[in-house]
């Protein structure tokens, strides 16, 4: 087994006031050519925007977008005339394919929205814009792997372009959940909250872990956590 640990502390940063957010991989000003990606994720930023903060109107184009929302609410509206606000629980893709215009905003004018924003390349270019948004209920998550976003939409997943499995989980202090991993295949682990051991090793709040070459990944609750695992072929490059 291969593991690459991501420290939450060694992550990019970027602090404009209205917005506290750290980047995974190279974003924006934050480019580190040791961490591009991993196989074909290319952006976790974790993002906590102030009170009537947002990001206003902007282009994208060939990339799957996935929000995840851990606190507060996310206002979206896009240019293919689709508006939502996005909760805990919540999950939204938008395909940018050909192109698409939309904007996101902090839903409340008194408390913050912490998100993860994950970014994932698409099987081509040029799809079809589109979007989609289901909500997984906590009692889905705890204790087990809950698939939230899949390339087929199997077991009410949301629908990437892309070979890979999105699977959510909260555990409890001594709570655990395995996984099988097919060879050619890789995950990256990424710790939304909490602690959790994997494989033996710790990982904590915002911390990621890049695994290859293993047969089976195994997940313990240490003090209570919410978990993202992307279990995906590497087509791509890996990090």
């Amino acid at each position: 087994m291969q593991m690459t640990i991501r420290r939450a502390d060694a992550r990019g940063a970027a602090n404009f006031g209205w917005l506290d957010s750290r980047h995974s991989f190279s974003f924006g000003h934050y480019f580190d050519p040791a961490h591009m990606g991993f196989g074909p994720l290319r952006v976790i930023n974790e993002d906590r925007v102030a009170p009537g903060g947002g990001f206003p109107t902007h282009p994208h184009r060939d990339m799957e977008i996935i929000s995840y929302v851990l606190d507060g609410a996310l206002a979206h509206k896009d240019s293919l005339g689709t508006g939502s606000i996005i909760r805990p629980g919540d999950v939204q893709r938008m395909s940018a394919g050909t192109g698409v215009r939309h904007s996101e905003y902090n839903a409340s004018d008194t408390d913050p929205v912490h998100f993860l924003q994950i970014w994932i390349l698409p099987e081509r270019e040029g799809l079809a814009p589109g979007y989609e948004q289901k909500r997984f209920e906590p009692q889905e998550k705890r204790g087990r792997l809950r698939l939230i976003a899949s390339r087929d939409g199997r077991e009410g997943a949301i629908v990437i372009h892309r070979d890979v499995d999105l699977y959510a989980t909260l555990l409890a202090p001594g709570e655990s959940v395995t996984h099988a991993l097919s060879p050619g295949r890789a995950a990256w682990v990424q710790v939304a909250r909490g602690e959790i051991s994997m494989n033996g090793e710790s990982l904590a709040t915002g911390d990621g872990a890049a695994v290859s070459d293993a047969a089976e990944l195994r997940l313990e609750g240490r003090a209570g956590a919410e978990a993202l695992v992307f279990d995906m072929a590497m087509s791509e490059s890996a990090m």
